[in-house]
């Protein structure tokens, strides 16, 4: 949430381990008091990871949750040996880099239908299910979605997590965190797709208006359970999607505002499918590609160890 970064990894040259524990600088207080979204988020960062060391050659051994008696210690990925003929996820290396989240509007255009197995089959080699919302399933998600953003809007601890980081003259946020004006994107003058107002309802000098999609694309990604392994599935799960739906031209928002509000939360799953607990919402379409956001330099996230 929010490019927050709440991650931090060590690498044990000698043992050739990987460990990424949770950094609480990114934790966001009122909006995930859980941590639910912090795991997602490192679950990302954890993908990431993966379909690098497979890129570089090398087979790991990824557990999450490696010690009860450290839960800040979220995973540990062990190089083990040279990769042989099985190359996953190695092949969706080449969109870590262009992956960008687009709050820009997207085309009235049906994602084909071998492209949703394709982010179906993505999520589920994570062992989290997802599903495309229709009818009056994606309804509810956007009056759902429509009813967080407006508590938002006047909820004075989810203003302060959004002001933490996104406000220009906010001085003690560094700028190599958060979602500068840059990536705002337009503000929403009709439509229907659930695009957060980074801005907070604050007009922004220059920001341009414009029409979003009436009927969005959202997939829906849940867990039969609601525990930390799970959101750290979901994070990896959301990470290949995300990936693979960019190595096949579709471009992606998150839809996290109900996520944050534990009444909204559950009415957001379908009860005709089994779906339990959702986990994340995605945007998913056609359009132009998100603005690159800032990054923590690597000296900040990542130590070398013996």
């Amino acid at each position: 949430m929010h490019n927050a970064q709440p991650w931090r990894f060590q690498y044990h040259r000698r043992r050739r381990v990987f460990h990424l524990r949770a950094d609480l600088r990114g934790a966001l207080p009122h909006s995930d008091p859980e941590l639910r979204a912090l795991h997602i988020g490192c679950g990302a960062a954890l993908m990431n990871l993966r379909v690098a060391v497979a890129h570089e050659g090398w087979e790991a051994d990824t557990r999450v949750l490696p010690d009860p008696r450290d839960p800040m210690l979220l995973a540990s990925v062990t190089l083990t040996r040279p990769l042989g003929d099985e190359a996953d996820p190695a092949a969706l290396y080449p969109a870590v880099r262009t992956r960008h989240t687009s709050r820009y509007p997207f085309a009235e255009t049906e994602i084909p239908g071998a492209v949703r197995a394709a982010l179906v089959d993505a999520a589920h080699r994570e062992h989290v299910a997802l599903a495309f919302a229709s009818g009056w399933h994606l309804q509810s998600v956007l009056e759902l979605a429509q009813e967080a953003e407006a508590r938002n809007l006047t909820d004075a601890g989810a203003a302060a997590d959004l002001a933490r980081f996104t406000r220009s003259a906010d001085e003690t946020r560094p700028a190599t965190e958060g979602v500068p004006e840059s990536a705002f994107g337009p503000r929403r003058r009709i439509g229907k797709a659930p695009v957060r107002d980074f801005a907070g309802g604050k007009p922004v000098p220059g920001r341009a208006a414009a029409d979003f999609e009436s009927v969005p694309n959202l997939a829906l990604l849940s867990t039969s359970q609601d525990r930390p392994v799970d959101w750290l599935r979901t994070g990896q799960a959301v990470e290949r999607v995300l990936l693979r739906a960019t190595l096949d031209g579709l471009a992606a928002s998150f839809v996290t505002q109900a996520l944050e509000w534990r009444d909204l939360r559950w009415p957001l799953r379908d009860p005709m499918s089994g779906m339990a607990y959702v986990q994340m919402v995605l945007r998913l379409g056609y359009g132009p590609p998100g603005t690159r956001t800032p990054r923590r330099p690597v000296d900040d996230v990542l130590d070398l160890e013996p």
